[in-house]
């Protein structure tokens, strides 16, 4: 069972999560989500664990519970939705426009 985990401190790493939640069951993986531009964590993270049954302890355990001077948000992970690829709508290379040139040469 793949859960969420949010609300978490800017310091926490992954084996504190592997360590707060193989209290309830098997940790399968623990995964900060990191910022791409500055490699910090975005402050939440997934944790899968063994069985459902785990996961549903660790949820029951762990939900608005102080962890690092934070109250945890944990629940289960919702199916990531699809996102269009791109920078937010914005088209960057093709379409019309010179970039700026100026006069000069002939066009066709």
């Amino acid at each position: 069972m793949k859960l969420y985990v949010g609300n978490l401190s800017f310091d926490t790493t992954e084996n504190d999560l592997q360590d707060q939640f193989s209290q309830f069951g098997k940790v399968v993986e623990a995964a900060l989500v990191m910022d791409r531009e500055s490699g910090r964590s975005r402050g939440f993270a997934f944790v899968t664990m063994g069985s459902a049954a785990e996961g549903e302890a660790a949820i029951k355990a762990l939900e608005g519970k102080d962890f690092q001077g934070r109250n945890l948000t944990v629940n289960e992970a919702r199916p990531r939705e699809d996102r269009p690829q791109g920078g937010g709508g914005r088209s960057f290379g093709g379409g019309n426009g010179g970039g700026g040139r100026s006069g000069g040469g002939r066009r066709y």
